[in-house]
């Protein structure tokens, strides 16, 4: 059962009906002699009893989970996403012992909790932002109540907390070890400045080394054309090659001036770029001028890559890869999304769908009234959903399978699957 919470009223999710219905059938006989043919009377029809619906369980039988987004505000699509794909997924498992209700942050996170705490609920599922995440565990962490935040600051991960955002550095160590494996060894990267540069530079210097690689330049940059331009010009150690050459110049207006034989080729076999897509775009026209041509390198993504759409399209990014979760069940989900509220649902709306289902798959072994069973999450196997197999780490952060893609022509392909499975 599915309750709405705002700050008035609260509403419930219809049951679906259920009817069969079984026409009569006509059957023709003939007599043994050719004179008459006789007809048999029409059947009456019959009708199949209609099943027997049990009815709900009261809430007082139910166990109460909090869903924690935000339906107003910047941010209320994507909350209104998450929202609207929970309460498919109560509809598909048809499990009845949960009772779920959702809240709106928007107003203020801390007073969310607060409330969703008051009505009873033993576990909460977001928030969706990192800065609300202190907030609500400043209500629950006193209380032992577990939060499943949707958030990817893994920083913010321990105690009752638990991160269930795409992590960057899970998908560049995953591409990373994908190039390593097709005979690539030299490494560079661009990372941006800020937590998430910060983040996807410790990560990739890890990667580098745990595969055996060696990484040739890590350039820091602001998102500013100029500066890019300067970044790639580092990264490609261009100064260094054209004054060993002799081939190359700069010109006063930054074009390049080339003169007798040719600058040697860049350090690197692949290049990191830890942004999206489209700041990737923006990149490649400096760095082709500085020697790093699509084709002779290999551009390396991160999981920012899955929630641009148009990506397919950039013929710039041919060849480059990255590592995001499997996308063939959300394209599933998105169309029955569609069907049912009539637009498309935010790439995030999967969080709401699998917190669910995981929910589900515990709910079996939560006694009535008492604490979620916390332990639970700690299951090495893990969990499964529209996003692939999931688990916890020690440290509360969601490890996902991930699979590698490739942009081609007018279309991205996987060129290396995601695991199915923890168990082995």
């Amino acid at each position: 059962m599915l309750i709405l919470k705002r700050h008035i009223g609260n509403w419930q999710v219809p049951r679906l009906p259920a009817a069969l219905a079984i026409g009569a059938a006509l059957f023709i006989s003939a007599c043994t002699t050719p004179k008459k043919p006789v007809v048999s009377a029409p059947r009456p029809p019959v009708v199949a009893p209609e099943p027997v619906k049990p009815p709900p369980l009261p809430e007082a039988a139910q166990n109460r989970v909090a869903l924690l987004v935000p339906l107003t505000g910047p941010n209320a699509p994507v909350g209104q996403s998450i929202a609207n794909a929970a309460n498919m997924a109560l509809l598909d498992v048809g499990d009845k012992r949960v009772n779920l209700r959702i809240y709106d942050t928007a107003p203020g996170a801390g007073e969310a909790a607060g409330k969703a705490i008051a009505d009873g609920a033993r576990l909460i599922l977001g928030p969706l932002l990192a800065n609300d995440i202190r907030a609500v565990d400043a209500v629950a962490g006193p209380r032992a109540i577990p939060v499943l935040s949707f958030s990817n600051d893994a920083s913010l991960a321990g105690g009752n907390v638990y991160i269930l955002g795409f992590q960057p550095g899970q998908s560049i160590a995953r591409s990373i070890a994908y190039a390593r494996s097709r005979g690539i060894d030299r490494f560079a990267a661009l990372v941006p400045a800020g937590v998430y540069g910060q983040r996807a530079q410790t990560a990739f210097v890890r990667a580098v080394d745990a595969v055996g690689g060696r990484s040739t330049a890590l350039v820091t940059y602001t998102r500013d054309l100029a500066k890019m331009q300067a970044a790639a010009r580092s990264v490609t150690a261009f100064d260094s090659r054209a004054r060993a050459s002799g081939a190359a110049a700069i010109r006063a207006d930054g074009s390049v001036a080339q003169v007798a034989g040719g600058t040697t080729p860049v350090p690197f076999q692949a290049l990191l770029i830890a942004d999206s897509a489209s700041v990737a775009g923006q990149f490649l026209p400096a760095l082709a001028k500085f020697g790093a041509l699509p084709g002779s390198v290999t551009f390396i993504g991160t999981e920012l890559w899955n929630n641009e759409p148009g990506i397919a399209r950039a013929a710039a990014l041919k060849g480059a890869i990255f590592a995001a979760v499997p996308d063939e069940r959300f394209r599933k989900l998105a169309e029955r999304y569609r069907a049912k509220f009539g637009s498309s649902p935010s790439r995030l709306a999967s969080f709401g769908y699998d917190s669910v289902l995981l929910v589900n798959s515990i709910a079996g072994n939560w006694r009535l009234g008492a604490a979620f069973p916390v332990a639970a999450l700690s299951n090495r196997e893990g969990f499964a959903g529209i996003d692939g197999v999931f688990r916890f780490t020690p440290g509360n952060i969601a490890e996902r399978g991930l699979e590698v893609q490739q942009i081609g022509t007018g279309l991205i392909t996987t060129v290396a699957p995601a695991t199915r499975s923890f168990a082995n």
